[in-house]
Parts: C-alpha cells; structure tokens; sequence
C-alpha cells in the first residue's frame, strides 16, 4: 500500500486553485495527479489502483514550510532529519526548506552536499536547505546548489553566522541574485538591552530585551539594502506590528515576509503559562501585535506562514532563564492550528491553503507544487474538520517531546499524507520506507 504509484481518492471535499470546493475524486499516477473530477470510478479499473475512501474528509495540498531547524548534523540529540520528517508527515508537512545553523554550518558547496545525502537516506518527505552567510562565504553564497537561498542572520546569534556589520552585509546584497532570507534582529540593540536587564531571570524578559525595535531596525536595514540593490529579500518571521506597518508603507515587489503560527496565537502571557518553553527568537510579543500581523496576513502584506520549527530537549528549556535556548517545536501542529483559526473564522480554509502551501511555492519558484490540479505532484494532506483532538505531548514525533501548545483542543488534523503519489502516514501510521526527492527552485 505503502509504495503504490497510482491512487484513487474518492469523494473528498477538495480545495481547487480558484479557492472553491468540489466534492469529487483525485487519481494519482507516477507521482502526479492525473485527474480532478467529481466521479471518477467509472474510468477507472479498481483492480489496479489503490483507493482511498475520503468521504468527510477534506483535501487539500500538502504544507510547504519554507523555516526549519532540524539539528542534522551535530545536534541530532534535539532532532534529527528522519524524526523531524517523520513528525512534518504526521503534520501535513510534504515539504521543508531547512536553516543552516548546524554543526558543522552549511556554508559550502561540501556541506550542503553532506545535508542532501543525508536527507535522501533519511527523509519522508521533500527537502531544501539554505546556505548560510558568514562574513568570508561570498563565493559559496554565488555558486552553492541546489538551494532555495541565502540565509543571514543579522542577530540572535554567535560565531560566524552572525553578520551584523553593515559593510559585511551590503557586500552580499551587492553580488548576485540569489534570494536572500534575513533573520531581522539588531545584535548591537540587544547586546545593549541583556546589560540594561541583566539579572533578571523571569523568561517574560526575553522579550523586552529582544523588543520590537531590535526587530524594526534589522528590517529597516534589510529593506534599505534590498531597495539599493533591487535584490530580492524575504524576512523570516516577522513578529511586530511595527515591521507589518513598514512593510505596509513601502514593500517592493520583490520583497517577501512570514508569520509563524505562535506569532498569531501565541504572545507574552504565555511565559506566565508555559514558561521558557515560550521562549524563542524573535521572541512572542504583545496582543496588539497579534492582531497587526493577522490583519497583515489577511491584507497580503505578509505572504506566507512558516513554523521556524526549532526543537530542544526539555532538559535544556528546564535550565533557568537566560540559560536556556530559544526555540519552540512546530512541524506537527501547524496545520491543525491554523485549521483551527479558519474553523473560529479568523480565516478560510482556502487562505490557509494558500499560506502555507500555495504562496509558498509561487515565492520559492518550487514548480509543480502547492496546488490540487492535473500534473501537479501529488503532494497532498486529507484533514478531518470535524472533529477536535487535544495536543498530548506522548503522541508527538518531534525528538524533543514537547509543544507549546499542549492540551490546545484542534480541528484539521492529517488523516493521511501522501507525498509524491506516497502514502507516507495514514491515521496514526507512518510508513518510515517512504522517501521524498529534493525540491528543485526555478530561476
């Protein structure tokens, strides 16, 4: 079953590209949808192909989530790339683009190339990973594939992916054309901040000394080399009401932005709840911005929905603020969250669709992807929307074991995964033979 190329599912309610529904059935074949209509079966020969009953289910493309920390090489005690894909099937996540800040850092042709031979032995579903500029990598940044982009980290970080000097960064916008992606923190505000806060060991703190206007002046930074150079720039998670408002005023045509899912429902109450396990980069803000970015999301000024997935163990987030690592697991939760969002009516289904599988394809120029329409892989997730399960931390896949949104009751939940004509999970089963194929970016 596991490994069959040519499927029929029957009677879901499917999301088409014009954001309408059809009740109908999909037939799979080599990989590719074959055909969407609303009854299929009398053209088809049911000895032959495997069938899938989606009555009551609703289907919909499978979630590209373009950040990612999966923690292969060097940290796999966190997370590795076969639990982290193991965890994106059971999340509706047929496709990731990872981040560059493992051990050793992928910032070489040689190192990119040791992360895809690992994701090719390793993975169950597709997979793009980013190289990363250091202040020396010029080079590699002009020549390294396949890769969706450049990553920069302008703060929240040590060594030699930090690049926070203006000079270190104009060099990078001014060679090439390369996408480049900005984690948007301004080191040299924060350094300020921990001094002005040090002591202070409650995590609520994390986010005044990582505030809005450490993430204001990055973006600024980023907007303004992009704009000189006419280069094209996506900006990871944007957090602030603040960044949406400037983005509002002045967003280029080449120019991109993310929202994470806890960026939407999650803000600074929830260090009083679940304490460092709140604790990430850019950190959770206040109510206000939640409703900013939403009203962004809806008004297209931000583009798409990412998780920034970045595990650590429970021993680790048990440390004691400010020893203890930013970051929140989010492969496996992103899809019911949002669903759930739709469902309260913050949204419509068809959007979320569209943040988290259609934009994302269109803005990584990732062919064949992010739709439900012949010739298009058959990338697909199939979610119940009619029921409402707890998030309970033992049923996870994540190597980390935890979520911040533990207990949170959610609709949508994956029934069945298929990536590239695979079924790669179906109600509660992986199927851990399953491979996905690297994701290919179109110039």
């Amino acid at each position: 079953m596991s490994s069959a190329t040519n499927l029929l599912i029957r009677q879901a309610r499917i999301l088409l590209p014009t954001g309408e529904f059809l009740v109908g059935d999909v037939t799979i074949s080599d990989g590719q949808i074959a055909q969407v209509a609303s009854d299929l079966s009398t053209n088809i020969d049911e000895t032959t192909v495997k069938i899938i009953d989606a009555a009551g289910l609703t289907l919909l493309p499978g979630v590209i989530d373009p950040q990612v920390h999966f923690r292969e090489p060097g940290l796999e005690y966190k997370e590795d790339l076969f639990t982290a894909s193991c965890a994106c099937a059971k999340g509706g996540v047929t496709s990731f683009l990872e981040m560059p800040n493992t051990r050793p850092l992928t910032t070489t042709q040689a190192t990119l190339d040791d992360k895809l031979q690992r994701a090719a032995k390793k993975c169950l579903v597709n997979y793009g990973f980013f190289i990363g500029a250091t202040a020396e990598n010029l080079p590699d940044l002009l020549t390294a594939n396949p890769t969706p982009g450049i990553k920069i980290f302008m703060g929240s970080m040590h060594g030699q992916l930090l690049v926070d000097a203006e000079t270190a960064l104009e060099a990078i916008f001014a060679h090439g054309k390369r996408l480049i992606a900005v984690h948007a923190e301004d080191q040299a505000r924060i350094n300020q901040r921990k001094q002005e806060f040090a002591g202070i060991t409650d995590p609520a703190i994390h986010s005044q000394i990582q505030d809005n206007q450490a993430a204001l002046l990055a973006t600024q930074l980023a907007l303004k080399l992009s704009k000189k150079y006419q280069r094209r720039l996506h900006i990871l998670h944007l957090s602030t009401g603040d960044e949406a408002q400037l983005l509002r005023e002045d967003k280029p045509s080449w120019v991109t932005a993310e929202v994470t899912p806890q960026h939407l429902v999650l803000n600074t109450e929830a260090y009083q709840k679940i304490g460092t396990l709140a604790q990430m980069n850019p950190p959770l803000r206040s109510p206000k911005d939640n409703e900013i970015l939403w009203q962004a999301l809806l008004d297209g000024v931000i583009d798409f929905i990412a998780t920034d997935h970045a595990p650590h163990t429970l021993e680790e987030k048990a440390k004691g603020y400010p020893n203890t690592p930013s970051g929140m697991p989010g492969v496996e939760t992103s899809l019911p969250v949002m669903l759930t969002q739709a469902m309260q009516g913050k949204c419509t289904i068809a959007q979320v669709a569209n943040w988290m599988s259609t934009a994302v394809a269109k803005a990584y120029k990732i062919p064949n992807k992010g739709a439900i329409a012949p010739g298009y892989d058959a990338d697909l997730v199939l979610v119940d929307l009619d029921n409402y399960r707890p998030v309970l931390r033992e049923e996870l896949q994540t190597k980390c074991g935890w979520s911040p949104f533990e207990g949170w009751q959610l609709t949508g939940w994956p029934v069945i995964t298929i990536v590239g004509g695979n079924v790669v999970y179906e109600r509660g089963k992986l199927f851990t033979e399953i491979r996905g194929k690297v994701l290919r970016f179109d110039a």
